[in-house]
C-alpha cells in the first residue's frame, strides 16, 4: 500500500483538483436525467485525459525545466506568459465555486450558515499553504481527502438498486435527445488539459523536495491510475444518480441538490454521506485550483513555480482570497466570471493542448521517452475532440 501510495502522489493530486463540485454537479444531471445512457462519454473523455497527462508525467520526469519555460523556449515567451496569466484567470474565477461547495456540503449537513464554513476553510487551506514543504503536506491531505470520497460514494452505491443491464448497455456510445450539452460539458471537464499541463510541475516538485523516487514508468502508471480513480468517482456519482432519482423523475441543478434529495429516500445516512463526499471534492479542488493558478503566474511572471517559494505562495493565497470573497459576497459564481472563464478557455486550451504534443514528440527535448506512434496518434485524436469543444464553445457564446 505504501509503495502504490509512494507512486500515485501527483496523479491523485491530479484527480482530487480536476474532481470538484463542478463535475459532481454534471454526472448528477447525467444519470438523474438520462440514466446509464451517458457512461460511455467517462471512457471517452479519461482515455484521452489519460493520454495527455502520462506525455505531462513524462516530461516532468525527464526534464528539470518547467512547461512554460520550455514552451517559452520552444515557441515564443509571450505565449508561455500568456498560457500562465489565462490559467491563473481561469483558476480565479472557478475558485468561488469551490468555496461556495465547501460551504454548502458542512452547512446543509450541520444546519449552519455556509459563510461561516467557507472563511473557515478559506483560512484552513492558507495555513497548510505556508507550513514546511507545502508539497509533501498537499499530497497526503489530497490522498486521504480522495479515500474519504471513494468511501462515501462506495457506501451510497450499496444503497442504489443499480441495474445492471441498462449499466452495461451505458457503454454503448448514444446521444439522447438535449444531452448533447451534458456530453461537451463532462467531456471539457473531465479532459482537462490544465489538470494534465500541472502535472509536470507536481511531478518536478516531489523530486526537489524529495518526497518519493521518481521515473518515467512509475510516474506513468501514477498518472494512469490517478486518472482511473478519477474516473470510478466520476462513475459512481452517475450511477447513484441513475439508479436512485431516474426512476422517481427527480431532476437535479447542482450536486448539492443531489445531497438534498436522497435524505427522503434513503435518509440523514445517505444524506450525509454524500455531503461528505461534496465536501471532499470541494476541498481538494480549494487547495488543488488555487495552487494551479499561482504557480503558473507565477512562473510566467519569472518568479518560478516552486511551492516553497513565499511569492508563489502569496499568489495560490490570492486564489483563495478571491474565490472566499465573491463565493460570500454573491452566494453563487457570477455569470460574468463565468464568461471570463470560458472565453479564456475557448482560445487557452488549444494552446495547451499542441504545446504538449510538440514537446512531449520533440526527440531533441524528451530523447527516447518521445512520445512512440501510440500517443502520436491517440494525442492526435485528443487534438480533434479539444478542437471540437472550442468550436462549439464559440458557437454556444458567440453565434447561438
Amino acid at each position: 500500500m505504501r509503495k502504490l501510495l509512494n507512486i500515485l502522489g501527483p496523479g491523485i493530486i491530479t484527480a482530487a483538483l480536476v474532481f470538484g463540485p463542478s463535475k459532481m454537479t454534471i454526472t448528477s444531471k447525467m444519470g438523474a436525467d438520462y440514466e446509464y445512457n451517458l457512461m460511455w462519454i467517462v471512457i471517452v473523455a479519461l482515455f484521452f485525459m489519460g493520454v495527455y497527462t502520462a506525455m505531462c508525467s513524462r516530461i516532468g520526469t525527464i526534464q528539470e525545466k518547467s512547461l512554460l519555460t520550455l514552451i517559452k523556449e520552444y515557441f515564443d515567451k509571450r505565449i508561455g506568459i500568456a498560457i500562465g496569466i489565462g490559467i491563473f484567470l481561469v483558476a480565479t474565477s472557478f475558485q468561488a465555486g469551490n468555496s461556495i461547495g465547501v460551504g454548502i456540503a458542512i452547512g446543509e449537513a450541520t444546519g449552519t450558515p455556509k459563510e461561516i464554513w467557507i472563511m473557515t476553510f478559506t483560512a484552513i487551506a492558507i495555513t497548510l499553504l505556508f507550513l514546511p514543504s507545502f508539497y509533501k503536506v498537499m499530497e497526503k491531505l489530497m490522498i486521504g481527502l480522495v479515500l474519504l470520497m471513494l468511501f462515501c460514494f462506495v457506501a451510497t452505491l450499496f444503497l442504489a438498486d443499480i441495474q445492471f443491464g441498462s449499466l452495461l448497455s451505458g457503454f454503448v456510445p448514444s446521444i439522447p435527445d438535449d444531452s448533447l450539452g451534458l456530453i461537451i460539458a463532462f467531456t471539457a471537464s473531465c479532459f482537462s488539459l490544465v489538470g494534465a499541463f500541472y502535472q509536470t510541475y507536481l511531478i518536478q516538485e516531489r523530486k526537489k523536495v524529495g518526497a518519493g523516487s521518481v521515473t518515467v514508468p512509475s510516474s506513468t502508471r501514477g498518472a494512469f491510475i490517478g486518472v482511473g480513480i478519477l474516473g470510478f468517482m466520476s462513475a459512481s456519482v452517475l450511477v447513484c444518480a441513475a439508479a436512485v432519482l431516474f426512476p422517481k423523475g427527480i431532476h437535479v441543478g447542482s450536486a448539492a441538490e443531489m445531497g438534498t434529495a436522497l435524505e427522503p429516500l434513503f435518509g440523514t445516512y445517505a444524506s450525509s454521506l454524500f455531503f461528505i463526499g461534496l465536501f471532499g471534492a470541494s476541498f481538494s479542488s480549494l487547495v488543488g485550483n488555487a495552487t494551479v493558478g499561482g504557480a503558473l503566474l507565477g512562473d510566467a511572471l519569472g518568479y518560478g513555480s516552486s511551492l516553497s517559494s513565499k511569492r508563489v505562495k502569496i499568489l495560490i493565497s490570492v486564489v483563495m482570497i478571491l474565490g472566499c470573497i465573491v463565493s460570500i459576497s454573491f452566494g453563487k459564481l457570477p455569470l460574468e466570471l463565468i464568461v471570463l472563464a470560458q472565453s479564456v478557455t475557448i482560445f487557452l486550451v488549444p494552446f495547451i493542448g499542441i504545446s504538449i504534443l510538440v514537446i512531449a514528440n520533440n526527440k531533441k527535448i524528451m530523447g527516447e521517452h518521445a512520445n512512440n506512434t501510440f500517443y502520436k496518434t491517440a494525442g492526435l485524436m485528443g487534438l480533434v475532440v479539444i478542437f471540437i469543444l472550442m468550436l462549439s464553445n464559440v458557437y454556444d457564446m458567440f453565434l447561438k
